[in-house]
C-alpha cells in the first residue's frame, strides 16, 4: 500500500482536529473546576500534602479563619490519623463567574479507623448543606485553578480549636529554645 502526501495530510490533519477538539472539551472551566475538586480529595485521602498545598492559592482563606499554611497544617493532624480514608461528593455542582469558580457538594467521610476519625465522621457526614469550594483561574492557561475559600454554614469549628489539639513538634522545639523566663 502506498501512502502519498494528500492521503497524509488528511490523516493528519484529522488527528490534529481531533486532538484540538478533546483540548477544547477538557479545558471548560466547569470541567476544570469538577477535576481539580477530585484531585483535590484524591490527595487528601493519599495524605498527598505537597499535592493539597500545590492546588491552594496563595490567598486562601476559609469562614473558619485558616490561612494557607494553617489549613494545610491542621489537615496533616486530622487526617493523618486516618487509616484509608475516602472522600464521598455527594450532589455536586459548579457554576462559572468571570473567572471564578464556585462547586457545592455534599461530602461523605469514610474510614476504616473507627476510633480517631470518628468524630470528624460524625459531624461532616450529619451536615445537610453542601460545602462550598471557591476556586480562582489565576493565569491564561486554562488549567490553572487555585482554591481560595471554602466553607459550609452549617459546620462550626470550636473557638478553642488551637487549644485542644496535639502539639506539633515545632511547637514544642519552639517552646524549649525559649529561656526559661521568656517561656512562663
Amino acid at each position: 500500500m502506498r501512502v502519498d502526501f494528500r492521503t497524509g495530510l488528511f490523516v493528519g490533519l484529522g488527528a490534529t482536529l481531533t486532538i484540538g477538539l478533546y483540548c477544547v472539551w477538557l479545558w471548560q472551566p466547569r470541567r476544570q473546576i469538577d477535576r481539580h475538586t477530585e484531585s483535590l480529595f484524591y490527595k487528601i485521602e493519599q495524605k498527598n500534602w505537597a499535592g493539597v498545598a500545590d492546588l491552594l492559592g496563595a490567598e486562601y482563606a476559609d469562614q473558619w479563619g485558616n490561612d494557607r499554611a494553617l489549613v494545610l497544617e491542621r489537615m496533616r493532624l486530622v487526617f493523618g490519623y486516618g487509616r484509608h480514608l475516602r472522600l464521598h461528593v455527594i450532589d455536586a455542582n459548579c457554576s462559572i463567574d468571570n473567572g471564578v469558580g464556585l462547586w457545592r457538594g455534599r461530602i461523605a467521610i469514610d474510614s476504616d479507623d473507627a476510633e480517631l476519625v470518628a468524630v470528624l465522621k460524625e459531624r461532616v457526614n450529619s451536615l445537610t448543606t453542601p460545602f462550598e469550594l471557591q476556586w480562582r483561574h489565576v493565569s491564561r492557561k486554562p488549567w490553572d485553578w487555585k482554591l481560595v475559600r471554602v466553607g459550609n454554614t452549617q459546620l462550626d469549628i470550636p473557638a478553642g480549636f488551637d487549644n485542644s489539639a496535639p502539639e506539633t513538634f515545632s511547637s514544642r522545639r519552639c517552646r524549649a529554645d525559649r529561656p526559661e523566663s521568656a517561656a512562663s
